[in-house]
């Protein structure tokens, strides 16, 4: 075959084509353990973030494993009924993630629209929740995964909640699309600060807790409201829809008040 024949230039350009697909499939499958384990660290350190555990920019992967492992317990619950559970009774494997089951209709449950208020249409079966241990094996917080609609993305986070389920330990949010200094202050973490002490359910059992337009003040509804994000009121409204539903009676709320909270998230 001539060199410069076509035959030869289509042969030279299949084989190089077949010869990149094998390598880039290849460089797929072993970096594959190593995104696996950079995700679960950083899983691992936004729930140590939201519990507090660890202070944020100064925690190395050694010490977000070593904290982890010592102080939090990882428990499998069905959001379709806020009871625990396990991964051998749910059929699932070890490697289970929720994020990644929301792909999947046979792990996934479709929202009703009149009652998805944080604009997410489905979500997993079953989710994780993280039991902040203290001394003596006790609950000292529950940090559950919230998401939902902003304005431009869906915005992820953890939140954190008092062993009694109704007060806020801490809040982190660490995925978004949102537009930077408006929306993307979610991350701001003095506005992540202003979340701690914040009650969640008022006395009827329903979630209380939102982000208001403005600056919560002092006010008689103060406990419940936490400043709005100046310039980002769609974003704001996302993460208060969020919160109404993941604390709510469709998300986390029956599991929270099992702990001990009167009224946390019942329908009132």
């Amino acid at each position: 075959m001539q060199r410069d024949s076509a035959s030869f230039t289509l042969l030279v350009a299949t084989v190089l084509c077949v010869a990149c697909s094998v390598l880039v499939a290849g460089a797929a499958v072993a970096l594959r353990p190593l995104q696996v384990a950079n995700k679960r660290l950083d899983r691992q350190k936004n729930v140590l973030l939201a519990a507090s555990l660890i202070e944020r920019g100064k925690a190395d992967s050694d010490t977000i494993k070593a904290t982890f492992g010592e102080s939090i317990e990882r428990q499998l619950i069905d959001t379709t009924t806020g009871e625990p559970t396990t991964l051998e009774d749910a059929g699932l494997e070890e490697n289970y993630d929720p994020r990644d089951a929301t792909k999947k209709p046979e792990l996934t449950v479709q929202i009703p629209a009149e009652e998805d208020v944080a604009g997410i249409k489905k979500k997993a079966k079953y989710a994780y929740v993280y039991k902040v241990l203290g001394e003596g094996g006790a609950v000292e917080q529950i940090v559950v995964p919230i998401y939902g609609k902003g304005l431009w993305s869906t915005v992820y986070g953890f939140l954190s909640v008092d062993a009694d389920g109704e007060t806020v330990r801490g809040v982190t949010f660490y995925e978004h699309g949102e537009t930077p200094g408006l929306g993307g202050e979610v991350e701001n973490p003095d506005w992540q600060a202003s979340w701690v002490d914040k009650s969640i359910y008022g006395d009827a059992g329903e979630v209380e807790l939102s982000v208001i337009k403005g600056s919560a003040g002092d006010g008689p509804d103060a406990d419940y409201q936490i400043d709005g994000l100046s310039g980002a009121t769609i974003t704001s409204k996302g993460v208060s829809h969020m919160i109404d539903y993941w604390l709510g009676p469709h998300g986390f709320g029956p599991y929270l008040k099992s702990l001990g909270g009167e009224g946390a998230g019942t329908d009132g």
